[in-house]
């Protein structure tokens, strides 16, 4: 893999966040194995990946057939409405470059149908907090309970798709595509899986693919964030994770003090997503 560094990115700012090629190796055999781990602990049959044509899912597809061969691997294709046509060719394309089973399931019946059952009526104040919050999140949790559908049919694992940036700012509907048995990217900077998938063959398409939500009709995961990606993986390893201060991350990431702020905002209010339900303590 020569040309790694290349394919993913020819020069990342502003922090270059990637593994050496040493550390790559390690890093991708360390995330065969917990897959494999997980699958063996759980006494079942393989795994079950939801396919969105994003790298994310790719990269997991790819590890999961690398941990478990591509017969215990099963992908699910579930398109909504908002999705465009590329991506789920690009699923599907996936799916078949790895020899692996995979099933389309249409959710938007099933959506409409959920929220038909509440009859809400937004008013022109609401309507964006009643299209981004209740259909998105409604969204992915019809995927999540197709997921468990055929996962438990099939008597497979669910491996999610998140990974450290998502996770860390919240991007992700609780008990929606945040409910996975499992998390195997969920340490790894968008532009780390960028080189994980890079380092797997993944077609340079892929790897360099402008990532969407694909729960509404927005146009990038970029634009709800204000930044980036490699920014935001910047502002996380230095001001969230690294412990850095806000002034130092601004400077150091090129950055207003209001994009900052929304990053960390988004930090702190998420922090339920990444942590059990709450319970009082005992008497």
């Amino acid at each position: 893999m020569a040309n790694l560094y290349e394919q993913t990115q020819s020069e990342i700012e502003p922090l270059d966040l990637r593994f050496s090629e040493n550390e790559l190796e390690a890093r991708v055999a360390h995330l065969t194995d917990f897959i494999a781990a997980q699958v063996d602990a759980a006494d079942v049959d393989g795994a079950l990946i939801a396919l969105s044509g994003g790298i994310d899912s790719t990269a997991t597809a790819h590890l999961a057939v690398e941990a478990l061969g591509a017969d215990a691997v099963h992908g699910l294709l579930l398109p909504k409405e908002v999705n465009e046509d590329a991506n789920m060719s690009d699923a599907e394309r996936v799916a078949r470059e790895l020899g692996i089973t995979y099933d389309v399931l249409e959710i938007d019946s099933i959506v409409d149908e959920i929220l038909e059952t509440y009859d809400a009526e937004p008013d022109d104040d609401s309507e964006g907090r009643w299209e981004g919050r209740y259909v998105g999140n409604t969204s992915a949790r019809v995927r999540m309970i197709l997921n468990y559908l055929v996962a438990n049919y099939e008597n497979k694992l669910v491996l999610g798709t998140g990974n450290r940036a998502e996770l860390g700012t919240g991007y992700v509907t609780k008990f929606g595509d945040g409910g996975v048995d499992c998390n195997p990217l969920g340490n790894l900077y968008k532009q780390q899986v960028r080189q994980v998938a890079a380092h797997l063959e993944v077609d340079e398409s892929l790897v360099q693919k402008t990532p969407t939500g694909g729960m509404v009709d927005y146009d990038t995961d970029e634009e709800e964030f204000g930044v980036d990606y490699d920014t935001l993986d910047a502002i996380l390893a230095l001001h969230i994770d690294g412990g850095v201060p806000a002034a130092a991350t601004a400077r150091l990431t090129d950055t207003s003090t209001d994009e900052l702020e929304h990053i960390v905002e988004m930090h702190e209010q998420s922090e339920h997503k990444r942590t059990p339900p709450a319970t009082p303590e005992p008497l």
